[in-house]
């Protein structure tokens, strides 16, 4: 049977790091950290490139665009695609690119770890083992590969600051999991749609965490400054009732000036339900913000993003983001 030829994307991160002057920096190119892990070439054939050297902190939408570029350009060269990255921003980068790249039939693996491939103790060694051995199978579309398990791109986030258990699927099941080596699949999204790629984005969406006393001049000023804003609320939904200001006010204000509101929860597991409680229901009678129900916030600020580079007409933006795109919210709520 041919070999598999994947290609390794650096872009930075723990995994490539080493100390400094203050703290840990990116440093190693993706060609040396292949150097660290020789058995891989029993897996497959790899090339590597570099794209960016950071700490993905300093991850921007533009990078993830760069990352889907790259990937575009070496589409039908390759077999599958590794991207090596920073563990504090993976998740966003992982759904970005889910937009970016739709319908993939062919793997596109996100990992990196959580110390220093040079180091002793580190998880880094085998998450690339593992992402090469999903990179080289006939999994498809955009995944994240960390401490074993295969998480849907649109369905990661980092659950875990310091341990190498350090990402979580949220409101969904993991699609596998690597274990010595062996590749284990239990769930196979299809698609038959062609692959697509996209190259704009509206990266002025913002994101307001509740929390209790919050003044609403936050929401006004955050609705002037960005073309939507995600309002992560407490519980299944709602927002808070003042004597003295309205958000309701203030968000019907910015929706007619053409932004799109999205309400979401900050509990991380079960989505949103505006449906139970006053305090949500009139909001979603009343005005037309839409709501995320299970999907993860990174997935969220991620689609709204890649919704509003193509429209802002309301009705095809709520089309858009309530259309399924990669597992990222149930069909039918």
């Amino acid at each position: 049977m041919e070999r598999k030829r994947i290609l390794l994307i650096g872009t930075g991160g723990t995994i490539a790091s080493e100390m400094g002057e203050n703290g840990l920096e990116p440093e190693l190119t993706s060609r040396q950290l292949l150097r660290y892990v020789p058995d891989i070439s029993r897996i497959c054939e790899v090339d590597c490139i570099q794209l960016f050297s950071l700490d993905s902190t300093n991850i921007r939408p533009e990078h993830w665009m760069r990352i889907a570029a790259s990937i575009q350009r070496h589409y039908e060269q390759y077999d599958g695609f590794v991207v090596s990255h920073g563990t504090d921003t993976m998740a966003y980068t992982a759904a970005g690119l889910s937009y970016l790249i739709q319908n993939s039939m062919k793997p596109i693996v996100l990992t990196g770890a959580q110390k220093p491939i040079g180091y002793e103790t580190t998880d880094s060694k085998q998450n690339l083992r593992d992402a090469f051995t999903v990179a080289a199978s006939d999994m498809a579309g955009v995944m994240l590969v960390f401490n074993g398990k295969i998480i849907m791109g649109t369905r990661a986030r980092k659950t875990h600051s310091k341990s190498f258990e350090a990402f979580s699927s949220i409101n969904y099941p993991i699609v596998g999991v690597v274990q010595d080596g062996r590749l284990i699949q239990y769930i196979r999204p299809e698609s038959k749609a062609p692959t697509q790629f996209y190259k704009v984005l509206d990266s002025k969406v913002a994101l307001l965490k509740l929390v209790p006393g919050i003044d609403c001049g936050v929401l006004e000023y955050l609705l002037e400054r960005s073309s939507a804003l995600i309002i992560e609320s407490f519980g299944v939904g709602g927002l808070p009732v003042y004597e003295t200001g309205s958000f309701y006010e203030t968000i019907k204000r910015g929706l007619d000036t053409g932004k799109t509101v999205v309400l979401t929860t900050q509990v991380e597991n079960e989505g949103s339900d505006l449906s139970v409680y006053h305090v949500g229901s009139s909001i979603k009678k009343n005005l037309p913000v839409l709501e995320a129900y299970d999907m993860t916030t990174e997935a969220v600020i991620a689609k709204l993003m890649w919704i509003l580079g193509q429209t802002t007409e309301r009705e095809e933006v709520a089309d858009l983001f309530y259309m399924p795109v990669a597992c990222d919210i149930l069909s039918a709520f």
